[in-house]
């Protein structure tokens, strides 16, 4: 759980900087954050599961 929340709040930061980089707005900053962090949310569920797998 900690994996996925960890990601997830990770995927928001970049998202939010990345926006930021490309000059967006306050709404495009908070789709990018949306969008990165439900992607690295799933990134870090796969590897939460992959580490339960195969270390438990």
């Amino acid at each position: 759980m900690v994996v996925i929340l960890g990601m997830a709040i990770l995927g928001a930061i970049l998202g939010a900087l990345t926006a930021r980089k490309r000059n967006g707005t306050g709404a495009d900053m908070a789709q990018y954050a949306a969008g990165y962090s439900i992607a690295f949310a799933l990134v870090g569920l796969v590897l939460s599961l992959i580490l339960i797998r195969f270390v438990v």
